[in-house]
């Protein structure tokens, strides 16, 4: 029989591991984040907290403007622009455990292979036709990681679980509009082709040879490429 105390153990060890798996839990009505600490009264999620009595309308309110990709980030390499709304551009998302993206793709753009470590994503399409599709971990019994991929028009919607290799790709003939959700204020960005060949320093050709299969000039020439990628 399992002893109270080795339970108890597990149990600690359980609700930390939730606790590590999604932003914490506010523990007060709001937490709008502020670059002074002089001016902060307590720090959640390491932003610091802008004394509530100072609090107003304005630290809720954001001018993004989403109703166009002027502004974003143009990614000509990979066919589109992003624009990201999250706790650094957007203070009152602090301890809010989300976070927003717009994703403007030319004919073929591309959002490679990658990561959130922070968060579960939901996308929205607005305009045209886009491949998405997310890979499950590595299972138990020996067999593949399974895809999950959709072709999603106007008013469809898709989900990729937190921490999940995914990709979107505009398969139509137009440019495509998607709308993307994060169940994290800072849910992060992971791309696997720019951490494998593209970090700094580089990772041994040894290591990724055995790990690609691949021959070290093939490894070679991917780590001679321009990253990041995206």
């Amino acid at each position: 029989m399992v002893s109270l105390q080795m339970a108890s153990i597990v149990l600690l060890a359980l609700l930390a591991s939730f606790a590590r798996a999604i932003d914490n839990n506010p523990l007060q009505d709001f937490c709008v984040a502020v670059p002074d600490l002089q001016a902060a009264v307590f720090a959640v999620n390491g932003k610091a907290c802008k004394n509530p009595n100072l609090v107003n309308a304005d630290d809720f309110y954001k001018a993004a403007g989403f109703n166009t990709p002027v502004g974003g980030v143009n990614l000509t390499s990979v066919g589109l622009v992003t624009k990201l709304l999250d706790v650094n551009q957007f203070p009152g998302l602090n301890t809010m455990g989300l976070s927003i993206g717009r994703i403007d793709f030319e004919p073929n753009g591309l959002i490679p292979l990658h990561t959130h470590p922070r968060g579960s994503e939901v996308v929205y399409v607005l305009e045209g036709t886009v491949y998405v599709g997310f890979v499950s971990s590595n299972p138990l019994n020996g067999q593949k990681n399974k895809l999950f991929s959709k072709i999603l028009n106007p008013g469809d919607a898709f989900v990729f679980p937190v921490g999940l290799v995914h990709f979107l790709y505009n398969v139509g003939r137009t440019n495509a509009l998607v709308f993307a959700a994060f169940s994290s204020q800072n849910p992060g960005f992971v791309s696997l082709a720019n951490s494998a060949f593209g970090s700094d320093p580089p990772i041994s050709q040894d290591v990724l040879t055995k790990a690609f299969r691949l021959d070290k000039q093939v490894i070679d020439y991917l780590q001679s490429q321009i990253w990041p990628f995206i």
